[in-house]
């Protein structure tokens, strides 16, 4: 097992790497994870760097009721086919930078704690088994939403726009290869207070189905990330209010609303 991560340098220089296992010394990496990364020779400090979002998605396929526990309480069939909306490039950010309130919207937002698979190869039309080799690792999302666009429209609900906007697409702070998630939990807090707490292997689509479903839908490329969708425990963020993410193995993504 591997926590990687994506940094930046003083001198503006980014770059790969792993963490150490107590997590307070950086390796880095010449290349991509994703293709033939080779280690640099050399060590640094977690306090010389800056976390970065730990991959650059082309896209985010966000799924919606896809726990049984929340398919329960919405009383909500669970679907046959993974649904989902897909959330822009523009909307990542990493741990510890700000989520931005839209100038547009002063409505309310919400966050959702969720498990986020990393495609680390090509899928197109693959099976579970090929769905399950192209599964880089995973790392921890908060899905933002401005929850009070959904439904502005009566006509057409409007996921990607409440989803879409900049910054509404928190990723980190690591990437865990060889990743047991039917063994992890997501905790979601709010300004410290736990919020949600539920296991992963409450999933109505595996991470493999996940990956092989959509990628009869589209085509899925190195870096993509699905986020598995969340279950119990949805709530609003005040401006100024702090939400961290945590999945054990992963670590904890801390995001302010601004």
């Amino acid at each position: 097992m591997a926590n990687w991560i994506r940094f930046s340098r003083a001198d503006g220089a980014v770059g790969f790497g792993t963490l150490s296992e107590d997590g307070r010394r950086v390796t880095p990496f010449d290349g991509s994870p994703f293709e033939r990364a080779e280690p640099a020779g050399h060590e640094f400090a977690i306090e010389d760097i800056t976390l970065l979002a730990p991959c650059q998605p082309g896209k985010i396929v966000a799924l919606w009721n896809n726990f049984y526990a929340l398919s329960k309480k919405l009383d909500k069939a669970p679907p046959t086919h993974p649904l989902f909306l897909i959330k822009p490039a523009r909307s990542v950010i990493g741990t510890h930078e700000p989520i931005r309130r839209p100038v547009s919207y002063t409505g309310k937002i919400a966050y959702e704690g969720e498990l986020g698979i990393v495609i680390g190869r090509r899928c197109s039309s693959v099976s579970v088994e090929e769905a399950e080799a192209a599964i880089f690792g995973y790392t921890c999302v908060n899905d933002v939403t401005a929850g009070e666009l959904l439904q502005e429209d009566p006509n057409f609900p409007q996921w990607c726009r409440a989803k879409g906007f900049d910054t509404f697409g928190c990723l980190g702070p690591t990437i865990a290869t060889g990743f047991d998630w039917r063994a992890a939990r997501v905790i979601t807090t709010l300004d410290g207070v736990e919020r949600q707490n539920y296991p992963l292997d409450d999933m109505i689509f595996t991470p493999a189905e996940q990956v092989s479903l959509i990628s009869h839908d589209m085509t899925l490329e190195p870096g993509d990330v699905i986020a598995c969708g969340t279950s119990l425990g949805i709530g609003s963020i005040k401006d100024g209010a702090e939400v961290s993410v945590s999945i054990e193995g992963i670590g904890t993504l801390v995001n302010r609303l601004l």
